[in-house]
């Protein structure tokens, strides 16, 4: 069970032992991991939706630590549990980059890397690069340096940084035909 200070709320829904249970639990772990932690405020909402399209549950966590403080908010449209678990992986992700700065870890991510655009879908701005090791990195019209987003064809060989948004996982960043300066 943690020893950092907890709080736990229940909106829009009655209060329930063994979710409070399952977050102390997750909590409990997250300090085994990261002892330095100072607080965690925990927030499990039920939005009132019409009946006709089901119940959506919102999980609030936000996390002190000395210097810094996340937070992160996820959503399930049937499961509350599966809310949690995705809003305290976000949140190890996060304590693990932590730890990694702490230790002024060299981060591989840092490093421009080349691939190749497989798909783009045009109308939603975003696409996927095959990295060589096989895998594939989603990247945004944002993250699209040179040339612009709308003149990338699938097959065009990139160089990007993959970096790790909080949010939203892996994905490639600073995406361009031509060459990053890493400095």
């Amino acid at each position: 069970m943690p020893t950092v200070p907890l709080q736990i709320t229940f909106r829009h829904m009655p209060h329930s032992d063994a979710v409070e249970t399952l977050v102390r639990d997750k909590v409990g772990k997250l300090e085994e991991f990261y002892p330095a932690l100072i607080s965690c405020r925990v927030v499990i909402e039920k939005e009132a939706l019409h009946h006709q399209q089901g119940q959506r549950f919102n999980v609030r966590l936000d996390i002190h630590v000395p210097g810094h403080e996340f937070a992160t908010t996820r959503e399930h449209h049937v499961d509350f549990d599966i809310a949690i678990r995705e809003a305290f992986d976000v949140a190890k992700r996060w304590l693990e980059d932590e730890v990694r700065q702490q230790r002024g870890d060299v981060k591989l991510h840092d490093t421009p890397q080349r691939g190749t655009v497989v798909r783009l879908v045009a109308d939603e701005r975003f696409g996927f690069i095959e990295k060589a090791d096989g895998g594939e990195l989603y990247f945004s019209a944002d993250n699209v340096v040179d040339p612009s987003f709308d003149a990338l064809e699938p097959g065009m060989k990139v160089q990007f940084i993959e970096d790790y948004g909080a949010e939203e996982g892996p994905q490639a960043k600073r995406v361009s035909v031509g060459r990053h300066s890493t400095g």
